[in-house]
């Protein structure tokens, strides 16, 4: 796999010429339109070289692996075989370039339900590259209720791909992470036994492989008392076959103040918990000033802190799956940031005739244009550079894998790269 960065003059005919790939292959694995130009800048996915082989008696997929090197897992993603006896004599399959060399992890995606439709689509397209899917969320309410969410196709399909469903949980109400519903809750042992009751209940009827706790805006003051109830749904989850995970805002030292950070304790959620999804992202945000939404210098800062007290193989390092669109002159309290995905990015990029720039430090893409109103713009995102580096980032700190938020926006490079690099963790078995 080569990642390419367009120049003037580039077409995707004399770029498949020069890697010697044909063009049906970059424009399939980076999504592209033939129809359409390239941009100045935006990077490209150039596959290598695939074998075809086909098929002989007594060939099983565990055969072929040995044959070639590589593993069973790789040729099921490559060649979308959801089930292993399907394959027969006669039949031909790609064999993927044993390219995989930064190891074994496991990977999330959160998905917010839409409509059933949209869902298996989106499910169908990346769950063969998932460990677990978490739909997002269930809200507690204060009397340790969880508010039922609609999320039976994704599931479902989650499950056809083997990617293990997990039971997101949050204190959510209306649109924002509720303090003082929180609070009441940490405070009220009766009320904690009544969540964690309703929790197993939901992971029971919705066959979850465990849950995700994400409870944000907790007073710092409530900080022990969030230990104390993972603890108390650990002992419980744990003899059921349950995992349990948290959601952790990103940090550089042991902060114990501030609504947001305060309260995530790093050390004792990784002694508790079986894994941690850091939420490496939101440096540039919808209501901040423009910047990288993910800059890879900020994110080193936050996983070297983590790996000094949560080992390294129950973190989960968040990668943003979006970027934004900033109407200029930015404004305090003005309009807030478009968000939008890399496709999205790459188009209006191309709309306006901007060229996409690099910013070596932060490792991210981004571009001005200039809309037909006469106002100015910036566009933060993420591409296949941005991602390699963060993956490369995982393999460097020994990290457990990756939590995507979220699913909602298409980015095809981004589980081309996945797959090269990393062989991905599947829990549940192959039928």
């Amino acid at each position: 796999m080569n990642i390419y960065v367009v120049r003037p003059g580039d077409s995707i005919w004399s770029i498949s010429r020069r890697f010697g790939v044909p063009q049906e292959r970059i424009i399939a694995v980076n999504a592209l339109r033939p129809e359409q130009s390239l941009v100045v800048g935006q990077s490209l996915v150039i596959p290598t070289t695939e074998r075809a082989y086909r098929i002989v008696p007594g060939d099983s997929l565990w055969t072929i692996s040995q044959r070639f090197g590589i593993s069973v897992n790789s040729i099921v993603q490559l060649n979308d075989i959801l089930n292993p006896e399907t394959i027969y004599p006669g039949m031909i399959i790609r064999i993927p370039e044993n390219s995989k060399n930064y190891g074994v992890i496991e990977t999330n995606g959160f998905i917010q339900p839409s409509t059933a439709e949209r869902e298996r689509a989106i499910v169908s397209d990346v769950g063969t590259y998932l460990t677990y899917i978490t739909p997002f969320s269930h809200h507690v309410t204060e009397k340790g209720e969880l508010v039922p969410l609609r999320d039976e196709t994704i599931i479902e399909m989650g499950r056809n791909s083997r990617a293990a469903p997990l039971l997101s949980v949050t204190n959510i109400s209306g649109a924002n992470f509720d303090t003082n519903l929180i609070s009441g809750l940490l405070n009220n042992e009766s009320i904690q036994d009544t969540l964690i009751d309703n929790i197993i209940k939901a992971m029971d009827e919705g066959e979850y492989y465990g849950a995700v706790i994400d409870f944000e805006r907790i007073p710092p003051s409530d900080r022990e008392k969030y230990d104390s109830f993972l603890e108390k749904l650990v002992s419980r989850a744990h003899p059921l076959g349950y995992v349990i995970g948290t959601a952790l805002a990103p940090k550089t030292y042991d902060v114990t103040s501030g609504a947001w950070h305060g309260a995530h304790d790093y050390a004792s959620h990784g002694r508790i918990v079986d894994f941690v999804i850091i939420m490496t992202y939101e440096w540039g945000w919808s209501g901040g000033p423009p910047m990288a939404v993910a800059p890879l210098s900020e994110v080193r800062k936050v996983i070297n802190y983590a790996v000094s007290v949560i080992p390294s193989k129950k973190i989960l390092m968040g990668i943003p799956m979006y970027g934004y669109d900033w109407t200029l002159p930015y404004t305090p309290g003005g309009e807030f940031a478009e968000s939008i995905g890399h496709q999205e990015a790459v188009n209006r990029a191309r709309r306006y005739g901007a060229e996409i720039k690099f910013d070596e430090r932060a490792q991210s893409p981004y571009f001005n244009y200039v809309d037909e109103e006469g106002r100015q713009h910036v566009v933060w995102f993420e591409d296949a550079r941005s991602i390699q580096a963060k993956y490369k980032l995982v393999n460097e700190y020994d990290l457990r894998g990756v939590s995507y938020w979220t699913l909602s926006q298409p980015f095809p490079q981004n589980w081309y790269i996945l797959n090269n690099m990393f062989e991905i963790t599947k829990v549940i078995p192959a039928e």
